[in-house]
């Protein structure tokens, strides 16, 4: 069984975003096939293997499994696959306009090795998109919630109640995507986005909403349970 639920995961369908990324592998190892057919030379060699290295990464990397949410209802799920680097208490990002006040923040790191499609934490209406230029640091660093490229999403539960979920750039990752948009009611679990290529998700509870998580633990993105809302 486990063998199974391995495979099927490596061998997930790519995510949309790295179509562009395989063809260009599978281009590279094409020509390096057909310039064999007349040299054997290293260079010829050389894009072959580039080629094909190149397109099982992208194969690899931009794998979107499917992914079964908790039947119940009332729970913040994990936003992204990865480790939880940080836990405590944080301002939401001041573009959202969430207030000032502080509220429990869960950030998991991405490494390149993980599932980087986004999933949504709760049900609920997206209110505010924003996306902030900055830099590129390494996001596991707590200081890349507020240094590094992001896309901030303000999310409205169905009783009011307001959290943040925060697409965060990492080392090497050049580019977020994020394919929802202001008053949207999107689902708990369902895809909203990804970023290319190593990175980390943010989420920041609701007022008086305490994670069930502690630091090392690793999150299934759509699936692991981050905290539970309770009453209003």
């Amino acid at each position: 069984m486990a063998l199974t639920q391995s495979l099927r995961l490596v061998l997930a369908p790519p995510h949309p975003a790295g179509r562009p990324f395989i063809g260009g592998g599978l281009a590279v190892l094409v020509v390096g096939l057909v310039l064999g057919i007349w040299s054997d030379g290293w260079l010829v060699s050389c894009l072959i293997w580039l080629g094909l290295i190149f397109t099982l990464f992208c194969l690899y990397f931009f794998r979107d499994p499917e992914r079964v949410a908790p039947g119940r209802a009332g729970l913040v799920l994990a936003p992204a696959d990865g480790k939880i680097v940080l836990v405590g208490q944080a301002v939401p990002p001041v573009e959202l306009g969430l207030g000032e006040e502080a509220r429990w923040r869960v950030a998991i790191f991405l490494s390149v090795l993980d599932v980087h499609v986004n999933r949504m934490p709760v049900d609920g209406t997206v209110t505010r998109i924003a996306y902030r230029h900055g830099a590129f640091l390494n996001a596991s660093l707590d200081k890349a919630s507020e240094e590094n490229e992001r896309n901030a999403l303000a999310l409205r539960l169905p009783d009011g109640r307001e959290m943040a979920v925060v697409q965060i750039a990492g080392l090497i990752a050049r580019r977020i995507l994020c394919d929802v948009y202001e008053g949207q009611v999107v689902r708990a679990g369902a895809r909203f986005g990804i970023i290319r290529f190593g990175s980390r998700t943010d989420i920041y509870l609701p007022i008086g909403v305490q994670p069930l998580v502690a630091v090392g633990q690793t999150m299934i993105g759509g699936e692991s349970v981050v905290a539970a809302l309770g009453d209003a």
